[in-house]
């Protein structure tokens, strides 16, 4: 299971999309990239698509969810 909670380049807050996590400073949900990610979409098409979210945050996210997974 990812913990957001130890991931600064995202923020949850109950009075933004029910609470869901989303980029930092933004309402796009961190889903959103897995999502885009998935179906083939480049990080510079994410990035124009989602104004807003920064290459850096992206990055983070994913380094992120690299070490949760190393760690499991």
């Amino acid at each position: 299971m990812n913990d957001w909670s130890t991931c600064p380049a995202v923020e949850r807050d109950p009075q933004k999309l029910g609470g869901v996590w989303v980029f930092r400073g933004t309402r796009v949900p961190v889903a959103a990239l897995f999502e885009n990610l998935e179906d083939g979409v480049q990080l510079s098409e994410f990035i124009s698509w989602f104004p807003g979210v920064t290459l850096e945050q992206v990055k983070t996210v994913l380094e992120h969810v690299t070490h949760t997974l190393k760690a499991a």
